[in-house]
Parts: structure tokens; sequence; C-alpha cells
């Protein structure tokens, strides 16, 4: 790889589930600007892009949340996937269960299914991070 100017790689490692009737998907290169930023639940101040088509041949799913400061999400959520984020930009707060952690860039969280996870971002800057997902699968049937 090669880059003109400043520029981020990131490096997610797992096994690949294959779905049948499916093949597995090849190399896949773009930029995040080129993915539309779509509003969470109609808030204009939390939005994602999906960095990955959506495709059944690909077993996770990488996006990335920005929040205007002082957004968050609107509710609690719990999953049945796991989970890997990394804080791009700005800073919040991160709940995890029934803990509270403050994040900045730079830290990396790793959520394991079933906990209840919550993010606000706080200062007065954007808080942006990029989030992984198992997707496209059911968790019993790829353990």
């Amino acid at each position: 790889m090669r880059a003109d100017s400043g520029a981020r790689a990131v490096v997610i490692e797992k096994a690949y589930h294959p779905l049948a009737g499916t093949k597995a998907p090849g190399p896949l290169f773009g930029n995040e600007e080129s993915a539309p930023a779509e509003s969470l639940g109609g808030d204009p101040w939390l939005t994602v892009r999906k960095l990955l088509p959506d495709d059944l041949a690909f077993d996770f799913a990488v996006n990335t949340m920005a929040y205007q400061p002082g957004a968050s999400l609107p509710m609690v959520e719990i999953h049945v996937m796991e989970h890997g984020l990394l804080m791009l930009e700005g800073g919040g707060i991160y709940r995890l269960d029934d803990q509270w952690y403050p994040v900045a860039a730079g830290d990396f969280i790793w959520m394991g299914p079933y906990c209840p996870q919550w993010f606000g971002a706080l200062g007065k800057t954007a808080a942006k991070y990029l989030i992984y997902k198992d997707w496209n699968r059911h968790p019993m049937v790829t353990r």
C-alpha cells in the first residue's frame, strides 16, 4: 500500500465462516468518505457509515459511527454477537455492563455477546469510532 498523504490502516483478523451458496469475498478497497453517512434513528447528530457491502458473503460488518458533541446512543444496546471498536476521534463515556469507562482516540474496546453497552460523546469536539461486528451468521453455528 502507498499513501500520498496521512493515512491509517486497521487490520481485523478472524477466521472466515463460509455460508452455503456464497463465494468468499475477495479484496476490497475504498475510503470512508465514499460511504454515505446515514443518521441513526433519524438523529442527524449520530451518523453511521457502512464500510462493507450488504452481501451475505461477508461474515462481519465494519462501520464508523460519528457523534456530534453531546450526542449518544438512544438506548442501552445488547447484541448476540461480539464487537470490537477503535476510537478514532474525540472521546466520551462508554458503558459496558454496569461499568462506565472514559474513552479517547486510540482506545480499543472488545465487547462479548450479550454485554449491555452505551456510548455518549463528551467534550467540544465530535467523537468517532470504527466498529466491527460478527454479521450474517448465527452465533451458535460459527462457534
